[in-house]
């Protein structure tokens, strides 16, 4: 382990021992939980399929990360129309956090209830905003959130400021923040999870953050970002003896009483050898896909069609956004380093000529002139023939769109055999397209060339299918066990000691990063097992 941190209690492999909780995945919502449940002094084992990604010259190097994908997971699924692609899943301890881009925003107040859109509705939640509130504030602080209050008019009712000041503009970030104001617009800070101490936008000498310009999408060799590994996992192994956590181990399937109500034993192979281990609670955050493939593979007599599916749930209603990322020209060179630090949620919920959700707009992490190549924009070629990649790379403006897709039950996870399969047909799009000529009108009044060109490297090579960076929604959380998997705990109706705490539990995903809502709910289903273990 790095540093040494943790060493004495990472684990050897003992079949058949007993725990108070095993939580299996070390991603937001496991590794969260872990950090919570370790302050109880139970017996807590944390278990992950990959090792520690290694710091390494490559974590910063855009060909490796990007155009090579070396940190994705290897895997090979297939889609509904027999394509195999390779998903944008990374097995690490800290799980998809070690890559994520660390935007941190809470789902707004309206997005917990029904929202219509032209194709459909996202449904209401069974709890509201005020349950998550105080969660969402604790998560902020966990886990270093950077941020303003008071500058995005669609941002929910907080119960206190930041913990941390915004992560400053770089100066053509704030001509672009100065002119969209001019406009009319309410640009806002984008909150934003790292170690970052800074003073006149520059990284002190003792701060982990460097502001970068491979922080978005990259792995951080400074250990600078706020990912579960550095935020959770390794401070929580390090002063906590009771918890304990095995690399290595990948889970096969969960074991049940003869009933299907409890479950018993959690199989797994760890460094080639069959483990069977228990306790009294199991808590599963492998990430929606793989959870629900958990699940699936566990069916047994009680649980024919996968574990806790009674409903038939399992696998259904997948959701990861409607996402775009697009570079922009602009007239003048953007030397910005550290990018991702603007946000705009102005067509969030409709716009002047549209009366449903357009959706949300951020900064993305700087491009450089190898990703441009990457690419293979024929378009960037086609308007700017004589510019090298490299010019082309100077002169870019970088932008994230999230639009809100529907949970339908087609939308699903399943295998063929041993084969993973992934359906997914898009849909809920008018908005996207729309959101995407809001911002290239916003260009065209701004010094930017209204012409935007699509970045496909950051969310994965095979798009839409292989975009797996927001998932969520494959086992839905409500008060009916014959349309949900989890109880408003995020209980399996099914299983009295079973809980999931990564986005599965989403019944619809608004149109902000999910990984904030991830983390306030394992703190929020940490507190409701704690009282649970007395």
């Amino acid at each position: 382990m790095p540093g040494g941190s943790g060493q004495s209690h990472l684990g050897d492999s003992m079949s058949g021992s007993t725990y108070d909780v095993i939580i299996i995945g070390s991603g937001p919502g496991g590794g969260t939980m872990a950090w919570r449940l370790a302050q109880t002094g139970k017996r807590v084992l944390l278990l992950e399929r990959g090792d520690y990604l290694p710091r390494e010259r490559a974590n910063w190097d855009s060909q490796a990360v990007f155009n090579d994908a070396i940190y994705q997971a290897p895997e090979t699924w297939r889609g509904a129309d027999g394509r195999e692609f390779h998903p944008g899943l990374h097995y690490f301890v800290g799980g998809n956090s070690k890559v994520y881009g660390a935007v941190l925003l809470r789902l707004r107040e309206q997005d917990f209830g029904e929202i219509q859109h032209p194709d459909g509705v996202s449904p209401a939640w069974p709890v509201g905003y005020d349950v998550f509130e105080p969660y969402y504030q604790q998560a902020e602080a966990l886990y270093h959130v950077h941020g303003l209050r008071g500058e995005d008019p669609t941002e929910p009712p907080a119960s206190g400021p930041y913990a941390y000041p915004p992560v400053s503009h770089e100066p053509r970030i704030q001509t672009l923040f100065d002119d969209l104001k001019r406009e009319g617009h309410h640009p806002f800070h984008l909150p934003v999870g790292v170690l970052l101490d800074e003073q006149d936008g520059k990284a002190l000498p003792h701060s982990p953050c460097i502001r970068c310009d491979a922080f978005d999408g990259y792995p951080c060799a400074t250990n600078g970002k706020a990912d579960s590994q550095i935020i959770c996992v390794d401070p929580a192994l390090q002063a906590h003896p009771n918890l304990t956590m095995w690399t290595g181990a990948y889970v096969e399937r969960l074991i049940t009483d003869l009933r299907g109500e409890t479950v018993t034993g959690v199989e797994m192979v760890r460094n080639g050898e069959r483990l069977t281990v228990s306790a009294d609670i199991v808590v599963v955050a492998c990430g929606a896909l793989s959870s629900a493939l958990l699940m699936l593979r566990s069916a047994n007599d009680a649980h024919p069609e996968g574990l806790a599916n009674g409903s038939g749930q399992v696998g259904r209603n997948y959701m990861r956004h409607n996402n775009s990322t697009v570079l922009a020209i602009s007239r003048t060179p953007n030397p910005t380093r550290f990018q991702k630090t603007l946000g705009l949620n102005d067509f969030y919920f409709g716009a002047d000529d549209w009366d449903f959700p357009l959706g949300h707009i951020q900064m993305v992490g700087k491009s450089d002139g190898t990703q441009i190549k990457g690419e293979g924009l024929p378009g960037i070629l086609q308007w700017f023939p004589d510019q090298p990649f490299d010019w082309i790379a100077r002169h870019s403006l970088d932008f994230w769109l999230t639009s809100e897709d529907l949970p339908k039950p087609e939308n699903r996870i399943w295998y063929d055999g041993d084969q993973v399969v992934l359906d997914l047909h898009e849909g809920n799009m008018e908005g996207h397209h729309r959101l995407r000529r809001k911002l290239s009108g916003l260009c065209d009044a701004m010094d930017l060339h209204p012409q935007l060109f699509d970045r496909k490297l950051y969310l994965g090579k095979d798009i839409p299918i292989g975009g797996t960076a927001h998932q969520a929604g494959t086992m839905r959380f409500g008060a009916d066990p014959a349309t949900s998997v989890l109880d408003l705990d995020c209980k399996a109706h099914q299983l009295d000691n079973l809980y999931v705490t990564d986005a599965s539990f989403f019944p619809s995903i608004g149109a902000v990063n999910p990984t904030l809502t991830i983390i306030a709910n394992a703190l929020r289903v940490a507190d409701r097992i704690i009282e649970r273990m007395g």
